[in-house]
């Protein structure tokens, strides 16, 4: 039977056929809770959008029909979002050795590019309305049904946002900024209403342009923040942490050239040890597994660690 040296601890290869089974189970169950985010967040989105629609419908009021209609658009940053966790669910197979985790952070450059769209379409609004102010009508229900939706959605995205932080993830992260956008639109519904009542319809089309511009920096924050990550941007700046870990490993004489990548949770590392040159083979074998089992240990969200071992010259 082939044996596999895991630091000072010998394993067999069931072992860690086991380990890895298991490991790729929790991996399942946690896009599966991020399925089940965005299913329940895509529902909200749905019955908010119809309450919109159908209310805006039995009043007349095209505005709201037309907030209704924005909110349903929603609905697509979470499709694009469920097809994005579909497919970074896939288990690693020969043509990705390293799995399929970035296609998460791909997906939330679609939803980027919804936020660069909606962006664009609020600022020019604006600015028609600078020269041709447009008066919604909004009864004292339209008013309410706008304020109560709006504090939904505000719920929706502290939802989302935090589970998106606990679980690492850039799709729900992302999604929740694209619900952001949809409470600043309804936000300045309501600024222009008052600014109506008291004389100033001029608060319109500058609360539009205001919030396109807020819309597009939160559009170009998941671009950065996406292709650093598609673009292998130094994903641990604390290299020093890490080096200290290796160097307490027994055996370890100096540590360089340390390497990392990757999403805030699939970081992949790659470092330069130095050994005692008359060490045998079968020492620095145990030394390199024992450097990968405590840096991952210490820093869960490191997943790859490739040890390259190097004689120490004699002084």
């Amino acid at each position: 039977m082939t044996l596999l040296y895991c630091g000072n601890i010998l394993l067999q290869n069931p072992i860690k056929n086991y380990i890895i089974k298991i490991v790729g189970e929790e991996e399942r169950q946690h896009y599966l809770f991020i399925k089940r985010i965005l299913i329940k967040v895509l529902i909200f989105n749905w019955l908010i959008a119809l309450t919109k629609i159908i209310y805006g419908l039995i009043s007349s009021c095209a505005s709201i029909v037309a907030d209704g209609f924005h909110s349903l658009s929603d609905s697509a940053s979470n499709i694009i979002g469920l097809i994005g966790i579909s497919l970074a669910s896939q288990p690693k197979d020969k043509d990705h050795p390293y799995g399929h985790k970035k296609y998460e952070t791909f997906f939330t450059l679609g939803i980027a590019a919804l936020l660069f769209i909606l962006s664009f379409n609020l600022f020019k609004d604006g600015i028609l309305r600078l020269y041709k102010p447009i008066i919604p009508q909004i009864d004292y229900k339209g008013f309410l049904i706008m304020i109560t939706t709006m504090i939904i959605n505000i719920l929706v995205f502290s939802y989302e946002y935090k589970k998106g932080k606990i679980l690492r993830s850039d799709v729900l992260i992302s999604d929740a900024f694209h619900t952001k956008a949809d409470i600043l639109i309804s936000a300045s519904v309501i600024i222009t209403l008052v600014g109506i009542k008291l004389g100033y319809i001029i608060l319109d089309p500058i609360a539009t342009l205001i919030i396109a511009l807020f819309i597009a920096y939160t559009g170009y924050n998941i671009t950065k923040n996406s292709s650093d990550i598609l673009c292998d941007t130094v994903a641990v700046v604390d290299v020093k942490k890490i080096a200290d870990i290796v160097l307490s490993i027994r055996g370890v004489k100096t540590c360089h050239k340390i390497r990392t990548r990757g999403r805030p949770d699939d970081i992949h590392i790659d470092l330069h040890v130095q050994v005692n040159p008359d060490m045998h083979m079968d020492e620095t074998h145990k030394i390199s597994y024992a450097i990968e089992e405590e840096v991952k240990k210490r820093i869960p969200a490191i997943t790859d660690v490739v040890v390259h071992m190097e004689p120490k010259e004699k002084n």
